[in-house]
């Protein structure tokens, strides 16, 4: 699995999602990503929850394809549900 579908996989789940997929250890390292999502779906969620989301986009492959990640989420600004 690389970064695209990373992505891609986020974004089919979260609405309007703009992710940003790196690998922070080694550019050639396909098993640990620095993920970075911003969406509207986030407002008035807790940390935790937005995290959820992302565990459940991602969903089996955190288990096979993915070994490690370093996520941040946020709501854009002057997002609310």
């Amino acid at each position: 699995m690389n970064s695209d579908e990373v992505a891609a996989l986020i974004e089919q789940h979260i609405a309007d999602a703009r992710v940003t997929v790196t690998t922070p250890r080694d550019p050639d390292d396909d098993k640990h990503y620095a993920i970075s999502v911003v969406s509207p779906e986030f407002a008035d969620k807790t940390l935790v929850e937005q995290h959820q989301l992302v565990h459940d986009a991602l969903g089996e492959h955190l288990t096979r394809d993915i070994h490690a990640i370093e996520l941040t989420t946020a709501a854009p600004e002057g997002a609310s549900n």
